[in-house]
């Protein structure tokens, strides 16, 4: 018995549903054309819309540029994520993220702050664990200068970067010619 693996389509405004369509326009607005994983994405409007929602919201939490990029760079290398580590390598740079941070979290070695890696080892524990972090953690977590919003607030990060991360893994989304660099 052979399978039939269908290939996911990358939306374009003309393609998309209808329901898509605004969402796609204000992405076009937005980088001057339309992602390729917000174009797969646009074929369930509501995931697309859920997406920018949680993207919108995670960026005007009380996280910093170095702190929002430990957040998802952090989900999107555990996640082995081929479309998003680079993506997030060019937003941090265009971010003004210090190289340092951006290299440290793709290859998986020492921040450069110990409030930031801390921030890095808790992302990746709630990443790994599902969820659940250990009281030493938490308590590593606050000590370092954060609180429970903060705390909640990568939960929020992981919720965009799930959508993203499964979804590229998914329709192996090709990277976009504005990202291919840093592959």
């Amino acid at each position: 018995m052979s399978t039939v693996t269908e290939t996911f389509k990358i939306h374009t405004l003309e393609s998309a549903p209808a329901e898509s369509k605004p969402v796609l326009e204000n992405s076009k607005n937005a980088y001057g054309y339309i992602p390729n994983l917000h174009g797969v994405l646009a074929e369930a409007p509501e995931l697309l819309q859920a997406y920018a929602n949680l993207h919108e919201l995670f960026v005007n939490s009380s996280f910093n540029n170095d702190e929002l990029t430990v957040v998802w760079q952090t989900i999107n290398v555990e996640h082995n994520c081929h479309y998003c580590v680079p993506a997030h390598t060019a937003i941090a740079k265009s971010m003004g993220v210090d190289d340092a941070i951006i290299d440290a979290l793709r290859n998986k070695t020492t921040l450069p702050s110990e409030k930031l890696q801390v921030l890095h080892e808790t992302t990746l524990a709630l990443t790994k664990d599902r969820g659940v972090i250990s009281e030493a953690q938490k308590e590593a977590f606050f000590a370092a200068g954060y609180g429970q919003r903060q705390l909640l607030e990568i939960i929020l990060g992981l919720s965009q970067k799930i959508i993203s991360n499964y979804t590229n893994s998914i329709a192996e989304t090709p990277v976009d010619k504005a990202f291919q660099k840093f592959v």
